[in-house]
C-alpha cells in the first residue's frame, strides 16, 4: 500500500511506541488521528511535531476499552479525513508483578489488562473495518510482545493477554480477507516509559542479547510502516527484539 496521503489512526499515539510510528507516517505524508485516554498533553504535543515538519494531524480522545468510545473516535476521524485506511492497535498497559507472585493477580488485573489490550484492539478493528472494506483495501498492526511467546514479562496476565493479541491477530486476518490485511510486530524490550525507574533491570538485558541493544521506538515505527506497506502479508507476527528469543 502507498503510505502518501493514506489516513491512519494511531491507538496510544502520544507516547513511545505509538509517538514513534505517528511521528514516521507523518513523514511519510500520511494524515494522523492520534488516540490518547489520558496523556493529552503528550498527544498535542506529538500532533504538533508532526505539523511542525509539514504534516497533517489530529488528536481524538477515546478509552479503547470502551466501545461507544471507539465508535464515537473512528466517526470524528472520519468527518475529519474522509476515511480510515490503517489502523495501529498500539495502546496498552500492563502491571509490574513479579511472576511468580500469583496472590497479586487480582481480578481487576486481568480484567483492566484483557480490556484494553485485547477487546480494546478488537472494538477498534470492528470500527473501523466498514470504511476499509469500502474502500477495497485496509491495513491493521497489532502491538504484541515476546511476552506472548515466552510467557514471561512483565507480569503473568500481560504475557497471556499478549498471547491473546497475537490469536486475535491471526483470526482478524481470516476474518477480515481479503479486503483488510491484519498483521501484529512483536517487540522485546524497548526503550519506553514502562522501563521508567527500571532502566538497570532493562540494561542487564543487553549483555544476553545477540545484537547487544535494546530496540528504540524508531526501531518498532519502521517495522509497523514495513507491515501497513506489504500487500503480501497478513496474519503474521513479526519480531522485533535484538535476538532475545534467540
Amino acid at each position: 500500500m502507498e503510505l502518501n496521503d493514506k489516513v491512519a489512526l494511531i491507538t496510544g499515539g502520544g507516547t513511545g511506541i505509538g509517538k514513534a510510528a505517528a511521528l514516521e507516517l507523518g513523514r511519510r505524508g500520511v494524515r494522523v488521528a492520534v488516540n490518547y485516554s489520558r496523556s493529552r498533553a503528550e498527544a498535542e504535543a506529538t500532533v504538533n511535531e508532526i505539523a511542525e515538519h509539514g504534516g497533517t494531524a489530529i488528536t481524538v480522545q477515546a478509552d479503547v476499552s470502551r466501545v461507544g468510545e471507539v465508535h464515537a473516535m473512528v466517526e470524528t476521524v472520519v468527518r475529519q479525513f474522509g476515511t480510515v485506511d490503517m489502523l495501529v492497535n498500539n495502546a496498552g498497559m500492563t502491571r509490574h508483578i513479579p511472576m511468580e507472585d500469583l496472590d497479586a493477580v487480582t481480578d481487576e488485573v486481568w480484567d483492566e489488562l484483557f480490556a484494553v489490550n485485547v477487546k480494546g484492539m478488537f472494538h477498534c478493528a470492528k470500527a473501523v473495518s466498514p470504511y476499509m472494506r469500502k474502500n477495497g483495501r485496509g491495513a491493521i498492526v497489532n502491538l504484541g510482545s515476546i511476552a506472548g511467546q515466552t510467557g514471561v514479562g512483565s507480569s503473568l496476565p500481560y504475557a497471556v493477554v499478549k498471547t491473546a493479541v497475537h490469536g486475535l491477530t491471526r483470526s482478524l486476518a481470516h476474518a477480515l480477507a481479503p479486503e483488510i490485511r491484519v498483521n501484529a510486530i512483536v517487540p522485546g524490550a524497548v526503550a519506553t516509559r514502562w522501563w521508567s525507574g527500571r532502566e538497570e533491570q532493562m540494561r542487564k538485558l543487553a549483555p544476553r542479547l545477540p545484537l547487544q541493544r535494546i530496540s528504540t521506538p524508531e526501531d518498532i515505527a519502521a517495522m509497523i510502516c514495513m507491515a501497513l506497506e506489504q500487500e503480501a502479508m497478513t496474519g503474521q507476527l513479526i519480531t522485533v527484539d535484538s535476538g532475545q528469543t534467540l
